[in-house]
């Protein structure tokens, strides 16, 4: 269903040349109106993704250092909050820059770190003897809905589907590279939801690098590794908002520098405020997965192609 949706997304573009983003498609469709909704939706997806990559930073520093904090004076600062403070240091840099191809080349490096993640957890539960040794339910019922947001939630990102058809050389290709990456995604969703049940049944967390024995080197470098995904990801996430507020409320602005500086840091802050003060990757990605994603991903490609094509054939006609 969500490769289908890219698909009706692609079938929208054909019939106007103007159209080259997702809020082109809904202006299309819906009029302004649709345009406002979509930046909206699509604006907040990113940036709720972005606080979730944060917690995960947070969450897996603090796994391999649950006892490293630092103190000032009177105060001390430790665990998930230290952690999620140190990683925006490191964001910050990747962040200021405003070259989204400079960002994207960052951002393939995170694409290897899955496979390694996969090959380190297949060797720790083949070394360390916990394979099949994972107990719980086979089915939960009353688990469906969080896991059904929780894989919906894997399968986002249609709002960036327009960028990425109109940056083909060949678009004729487009249809077939959209089925290698959502079977590639699909192979590699399901695999580790098989392995972590394996390995630890029902007492596995999301995500599953906080089950890892970290007395383990193939442990660390899954974790090292998953460390490398949100440093790599956050930018490539937080850029497209930051350049949405630039040329929508502060359009009058958007070539000055220091506000643009201002922007960047200003959503950097929130983000860590918000991580700190909702330290929970789960319910943050339910949320994620049920609302935005199905809205943007599975709905709104549907109402937006039986809009459009309809206009298309009277106009044809």
């Amino acid at each position: 269903m969500s490769f289908y949706g890219g698909i009706l997304l692609k079938k929208c573009m054909q019939t106007n040349t103007c159209i080259t983003s997702y809020e082109d498609i809904a202006e299309q469709a819906f009029g302004w109106k649709g345009r406002i909704m979509v930046w909206i939706m699509v604006n907040l997806e990113l940036y709720l993704t972005a606080i979730g990559l944060l917690i995960m930073e947070g969450d897996n520093l603090h796994k391999l250092f649950p006892n490293f904090a630092l103190k000032f004076g009177q105060i001390t600062i430790g665990g998930r909050l230290l952690f999620v403070i140190i990683t925006i240091f490191v964001i910050l840099p990747s962040l200021l820059s405003t070259d989204l191809d400079t960002v994207s080349y960052i951002t393939a490096v995170g694409l290897f770190s899955i496979i390694i993640i996969i090959a380190s957890l297949l060797f720790v539960g083949s070394a360390s003897g916990v394979w099949f040794h994972g107990k719980g339910k086979l089915l939960s019922v009353g688990g469906i809905p969080t896991s059904i947001a929780l894989y919906v939630s894997c399968f986002g990102g249609h709002p960036v589907i327009p960028t990425v058809y109109m940056s083909m050389q060949d678009t004729g290709q487009f249809t077939k590279a959209m089925l290698v990456s959502f079977f590639f995604n699909t192979i590699v969703y399901l695999s580790m939801a098989i392995v972590g049940y394996l390995m630890y049944g029902n007492n596995v967390d999301s995500p599953i690098t906080l089950n890892l024995p970290t007395e383990e080197i193939s442990s660390k470098v899954a974790i090292y590794t998953t460390l490398v995904i949100p440093v790599t990801r956050y930018a490539l996430l937080v850029s497209p908002v930051a350049n949405a507020i630039e040329s929508g409320p502060l359009h009058c602005y958007r070539n000055t520098r220091r506000i643009r500086f201002l922007i960047r840091i200003s959503i950097l802050v929130s983000t860590t405020m918000v991580a700190c003060a909702f330290p929970y990757f789960e319910f943050l990605m339910v949320v994620v997965g049920s609302t935005l994603v199905v809205f943007a991903s599975f709905l709104l490609p549907c109402c937006c192609y039986l809009k459009i094509s309809r206009g298309y054939q009277i106009s044809r006609s």
